[in-house]
């Protein structure tokens, strides 16, 4: 099933929340609700958050479509709803460039998005799962981090893409996936499609992963990227960084796959990027509610970190592959 998608003049997501204990539904009507469903994270991911952005923007086109001041305050509302992944706001302004031409271009505007997204996941994975084994060769040993599958785009998937690829061809040994603090994507949603697509895995903290490379245990890192910058700089989930790290100091390849979407030329380096903090709540209290730490603790919480350029062995995008390592620039 998709992730999202616009199902009789509303649209309708899996509740990433919800997972992996149900598989639940979402049928928004107003941008209010959307963009209340992207602040929590009920919808997540670069490219799905680009479509969201694109259907809230349809969905706002038919709401407020005689009322130029409400249709403009919608159009801002989904746009700064996560400002750190690009995708987003992509999506809002390329469906809002067909404001002037009414709801139905609109529509067609923010479905072309979604259809681009579909077929971007198709590309990305065959690109990926061809040069992951051209770095590791047959029966690789991978780790990825976050949830870069169907659910966090509409079909198929990024760097979960590719992994899903190796697996189909029956050349995947097996994947970590780093449980991805502190809302625990991976442990959640990546281990629930894992699960779901009959694949070899184990979940670890995410503080495992550099020392389990460094133990020969991963072939390589395989994740994906809310920003691609000007020079090769990406920003993802919290935690991408160390793997980039760990990957350098145990000599293995740590591959970026994300869409071409995500290349932001407009923006020269990983330091020019607002890095969403989501506060103390996130990390501090548990699944049951109770606080942890004593009271009145704060808590750095940025959702996102830049892994530098030259950490990076290549970058795959649905149209090229791009070897950092070789001196290749995008």
């Amino acid at each position: 099933m998709r992730t999202i998608d616009w199902v009789d003049g509303a649209v309708e997501l899996i509740d990433q929340t919800a997972l992996p204990d149900r598989l639940s539904t979402l049928r928004l009507e107003t941008v209010e609700e959307l963009a209340d469903a992207i602040g929590r994270l009920a919808v997540r991911g670069a490219p799905a958050l680009g479509v969201a952005g694109a259907l809230g923007v349809a969905l706002a086109a038919r709401r407020h479509g005689s009322d130029p001041e409400a249709l403009a305050a919608a159009v801002r509302r989904l746009a700064t709803a996560r400002p750190t992944a690009v995708n987003l706001a992509l999506g809002v302004h390329r469906a809002a460039g067909r404001l002037p031409d009414g709801p139905d271009a609109v529509l067609a505007e923010a479905l072309a998005v979604r259809d681009e997204e579909i077929a971007a996941s198709e590309a990305m994975a065959r690109l990926g799962a061809d040069l992951l084994l051209e770095l590791c060769g047959d029966r690789p040993r991978l780790l990825t981090h976050c949830n870069t599958g169907g659910l966090a785009t509409v079909v198929g998937g990024t760097a979960l893409g590719a992994v899903l690829e190796l697996h189909r061809r029956g050349v995947l040994d097996s994947v970590v996936a780093s449980e991805t603090r502190p809302l625990l994507q991976g442990a959640r949603l990546t281990a629930w499609e894992l699960d779901r697509a009959g694949v070899d895995f184990r979940v670890a903290v995410d503080g495992a992963g550099p020392f389990l490379m460094a133990r020969g245990e991963v072939d390589a890192v395989v994740l994906g990227a809310d920003r691609i910058c000007a020079n090769g700089d990406t920003v993802n989930k919290i935690g991408s960084y160390a793997h980039a790290l760990g990957a350098r100091r145990a000599g293995i390849p740590f591959v970026v796959v994300a869409p071409e979407s995500t290349v932001d030329l407009a923006t020269a380096t990983g330091a020019e990027v607002q890095i969403e903090d989501r506060g103390t709540a996130e990390v501090l209290t548990r699944p049951d509610g109770a606080s942890v730490g004593p009271a009145g603790t704060r808590a750095a919480n940025p959702a996102f970190d830049v892994t530098p350029h030259d950490l990076i062995t290549a970058i795959v995008t649905d149209r090229r592959v791009i070897r950092l390592d070789r001196g290749e620039r995008l």
